[in-house]
């Protein structure tokens, strides 16, 4: 399978393991000593390692700050639950991060581009070496890592692609593939994981079985699963290329000409726009580069909106901030 097009679908992987500290209760909700004492540990672990990182305390950001590490996928909607105590170590080149006192001690994870769960695992593991290096995790000889919810006991692995789906999604094909998948003890979910919605036609496929397999089981499961909806995804985008010429042509220039136009837009209407901006791009119907089509997904939310405003100094709404950070990036493209 070429690299285009493993990119003209998946915009992303990511490997998170979930980890606690052997002598000290999983949960540090009511210990505040506990929860200062893991962000101590992560801390002078992260130190060892030769590229940097750099601490964010959430109870010392602004609300928009955090959000705008969540809209990065930094870190998730459940740490920002523990903001007390909640803390990331996150690397200058934002593609390994360290959550503390979320659902655990630690939530180690590792993002990179295309399908490359195996590099990406390999970034996350030497994290994870240098964390235990401070201090050792619970481990149980015959069941595995011991973790806070017992569906991640055992790797305490989640290995996931982050896959565009247009075309599976308006062919209604996505409820069989996720019967399908289930059967393979994997899952899909929507852009934020378990509970969110999935905005711009954008899946998470992931392990849902973390005991009774081995890492490269689970990369290779999710690895094998991925090739085949990149496959099924390809296959009707040509199909709708042929038989679907004209509408879907005339949805991919309403969409790009409504980003580049428009004074103000919701979140979702912007997915649901830039959904269409993506499929026209990797079509070749659009010249607009495709990395700035996976960073508009980032920089046009709600936070990074809000942040720009702020920062223009301008009175403008979040919809409004959002329209003119899209007409900007792609003013500035062919």
């Amino acid at each position: 399978m070429s690299e285009t097009a493993i990119r003209n679908v998946i915009v992303s992987d990511r490997v998170r393991l979930a980890r606690n500290y052997h002598d000290l209760p999983f949960s540090t909700q009511k210990s505040p000593e506990n929860a200062l004492l893991c962000i101590a540990r992560a801390r002078e672990a992260m130190e060892a390692l030769e590229q940097e990182y750099t601490l964010y305390q959430l109870n010392a950001m602004p609300q928009v700050e955090r959000m705008k590490l969540v809209e990065r996928h930094l870190i998730s909607r459940d740490l920002l639950k523990n903001a007390d105590s909640g803390a990331a170590l996150i690397r200058t080149d934002k593609h390994v991060s360290v959550m503390v006192n979320e659902e655990d001690h630690l939530r180690i994870q590792a993002i990179g581009d295309g399908l490359s769960l195996q590099d990406t695992a390999r970034e996350a593991f030497e994290a994870e070496e240098a964390l235990e290096d401070v201090c050792t995790f619970s481990f149980d000889p015959q069941l595995g890592y011991l973790t806070s919810c017992p569906t991640n006991t055992g790797t305490g692995m989640r290995a996931s692609l982050m896959m565009h789906l247009p075309m599976l999604t308006r062919y209604k094909q996505m409820g069989n593939v996720n019967q399908s998948i289930a059967k393979l003890g994997l899952t899909i979910r929507g852009i934020y994981g378990e509970g969110s919605e999935a905005l711009g036609d954008l899946y998470q496929v992931s392990n849902q079985v973390t005991l009774g397999r081995t890492e490269e089981e689970i990369i290779d499961a999710v690895t094998a699963v991925g090739k085949k909806m990149i496959d099924m995804e390809q296959a009707l985008r040509q199909r709708a290329m042929k038989e679907k010429h004209a509408e879907l042509t005339d949805n991919i220039w309403r969409s790009y000409g409504l980003l580049r136009y428009a004074r103000q837009m919701d979140e979702k209407e912007f997915m649901q726009h830039w959904s269409n901006l993506r499929l026209g791009t990797v079509l070749e119907i659009l010249k607009t580069p495709l990395a700035s089509v996976d960073e508009l997904l980032t920089v046009a939310q709600s936070a990074h909106a809000k942040r720009y405003a702020e920062s223009m100094g301008a009175e403008l709404t979040v919809d409004q901030a959002r329209s003119a950070m899209i007409r900007t990036t792609l003013r500035l493209t062919p």
